[in-house]
């Protein structure tokens, strides 16, 4: 049997398993059909924010691919006992918590390309702002690792103290970034522009809060309950952060698309192709665009 350790325990409850289980299959739902959904809907929105649009698919599907693996991973982990109520014991396959580290090395930078690409900035403007949000989010990420795979205290809190680091940079990069951006937005969008600005504070929020849970510890923080909760402050965060931010994303680039071009406009159905050529209002249609 494997050891306990920062990012597996020896045992979960049938209530502890079915859990994070459930979790996971809604995060795989989650993921997938939100990035159905948005490569789907590419073409009701502008050319120039439909790279925004695809980016964002294609975050929620490398979300949905890495839960498939997690999912898997954790079923392999803590198999069935020998009945319904019995705990699932770790087996000698540990949980592997890489996958939500790869997973957040490739989304993370991508989550900010979208999100710089839907404010529609000037060139110059958009790759400088990228070219000090990615490296940032892909050093946040690499340093929190070590901490995430080791039992040790001091080690854990070492590594999320470094990675904290950069993780205060970019927020408060994209918090200011984003503040001054709302001026040059269209009135109908600025409004959730200001709520994405707060959204992505709290949600990213929640990351450091579920990775400091074996630190602090006790009988709610710590062992199997401890372990139940960080897996699903990630999961619940990851939804929000990816196919919820993903939505919200495209709710913005539809609004802005109708204010230029009226063939995007809710009140028509909007039928144009993703090779960039503009769409045009299908006649003896009257349906309403989400």
């Amino acid at each position: 049997m494997g050891t306990d350790s920062g990012i597996a325990v020896p045992e979960l409850s049938s209530v502890q398993f079915s859990t994070v289980y459930n979790l996971f299959s809604l995060v795989i739902a989650s993921m997938l059909f939100t990035a159905l959904y948005l490569l789907f809907s590419r073409g009701r929105v502008a050319p120039r924010y439909r790279n925004a649009i695809v980016v964002s698919a294609i975050v929620c599907g490398i979300a949905a691919y890495h839960y498939f693996r997690i999912f898997d991973n954790f079923r392999e982990s803590y198999p069935p006992g020998e009945s319904i109520a019995s705990a699932h014991l770790l087996s000698n396959v540990e949980f592997n918590e890489g996958y939500r580290y790869v997973d957040w090395l490739l989304t993370v930078p991508l989550l900010l390309i979208e999100t710089v690409a839907v404010m529609a900035l000037a060139k110059s403007d958009a790759r400088r702002l990228l070219w000090k949000l990615v490296p940032a989010s892909a050093l946040m990420i690499v340093l929190g690792y070590p901490g995430e795979i080791t039992s040790e205290i001091g080690p854990r809190l070492l590594w999320g103290t470094l990675s904290t680091l950069p993780f205060i940079y970019l927020l408060w990069v994209l918090f200011v970034e984003l503040t001054k951006s709302i001026d040059r937005q269209p009135p109908e969008v600025q409004h959730t522009i200001k709520m994405l600005r707060l959204a992505l504070v709290g949600l990213w929020g929640v990351y450091p809060i579920a990775y400091l849970f074996p630190v602090i510890g006790g009988d709610f923080f710590g062992g199997a309950d401890g372990f139940v909760l960080r897996q699903a402050g990630y999961s619940i965060a990851d939804i929000l952060a990816k196919a919820a931010f993903g939505l919200v994303i495209y709710k913005v680039a539809r609004v802005k698309s109708a204010l230029e071009d009226p063939a995007y406009d809710d009140d028509h159905a909007v039928t144009g192709p993703a090779d960039g050529t503009p769409a045009r209002p299908t006649p003896g249609r009257d349906t309403v665009a989400v």
